[in-house]
């Protein structure tokens, strides 16, 4: 298993003097947004990381490794990669003994951090039920990873483009907490609201670490969900984002187009629809969410000394 693992200079150096790590999947540079915007964002997230005393660990796969913590030049090549595969948990054996480049969604990201012993990460949104799932079974492999997987994800909920009522019912049959932040509802990624209550809202960020450290203490199995929502000043309006989702749904339906194509093609759409502006909410909100997931790595490792 450590013979995947390939951790760099900074995360080695924070795991030796003890300092709080924070891990981030590389799908949002390679399918999330384009060059060279990608991996500008990239790097500002890791410096709010770092600017909130914690060591980002972007987490990818090259050349056959799991690396935990990308160099400079790493993440711009890697920013700048064509056919950039993307992974998931049945995805990770095949690209590392084919030595591809892969980006981790959420719940390789998760696996990837687990194996490193980083509890915290931060991503945009998790994936989830998808609408109509009833009878496609299209279910995102985050939501089964949260429940066996012992890594808090930190998101701005999830994209409203799922069904976020059968996510919140899935999660709720997994056992996996869903914690708002200053919320006490679920947030719908581009907006702060949904119709979805979440199980707990905690306005300190200390009762969240207590929260995940009492639950890991336990031993029980499977991390958590830290909803954040999306500043208000960086939230779309959410007739235009609905309308945009809607317009996004109908033409994927039409095209057939199914499966983990389905997420990248609805986001792209939106983004067309909504002239750039969906992309900029994005951004903002991951900026938000590095944030607290740092103050968050920082509170779990004082309790974990």
């Amino acid at each position: 298993m450590k013979n995947f693992l390939e951790i760099s200079k900074e995360v080695k150096q924070a795991k030796e003097q003890g300092k709080p790590i924070v891990a981030l999947e590389s799908t949002i540079i390679s399918h999330g947004m384009p060059y060279p915007q990608n991996v500008q964002t990239a790097r500002e997230v890791e410096q709010i990381i770092r600017d909130n005393g914690a060591v980002p660990a972007t987490i990818a796969l090259i050349d056959g490794k799991i690396k935990i913590g990308l160099t400079d030049d790493e993440l711009e090549q890697f920013g700048n990669s064509q056919g950039v595969a993307k992974v998931s948990r049945r995805d990770l054996p095949y690209i590392l003994a084919t030595k591809q480049k892969g980006a981790t969604t959420v719940a390789a990201t998760m696996i990837c951090a687990e194996l490193a012993e980083i509890q915290i990460f931060v991503t945009g949104g998790i994936g989830g039920v998808h609408r109509g799932a009833e009878t496609t079974m299209d279910i995102s492999a985050d939501l089964e990873e949260l429940a066996q997987t012992n890594v808090a994800v930190v998101c701005a909920g999830a994209k409203s483009i799922l069904d976020l009522g059968l996510t919140m019912e899935y999660l709720e049959t997994k056992g996996v907490p869903v914690i708002g932040y200053e919320t006490d509802v679920l947030p719908a990624f581009y907006t702060r609201r949904s119709d979805y209550p979440v199980n707990f809202r905690a306005d300190e960020v200390e009762t969240i670490a207590n929260t995940l450290k009492a639950k890991w203490d336990l031993n029980l199995q499977g991390g958590a969900v830290i909803a954040n929502p999306i500043p208000e000043e960086h939230a779309m309006p959410e007739e235009v984002i609905n309308t945009a989702i809607a317009s996004a749904l109908k033409e994927a339906d039409d095209k057939g187009i199914a499966g983990k194509d389905t997420t990248p093609f609805l986001l792209g759409k939106i983004k067309e629809i909504t002239a750039g502006k969906s992309l900029d909410s994005n951004i903002d909100l991951v900026k938000n969410n590095a944030v607290l997931g740092a103050k968050l790595a920082v509170e779990l490792q004082n309790l974990n000394k």
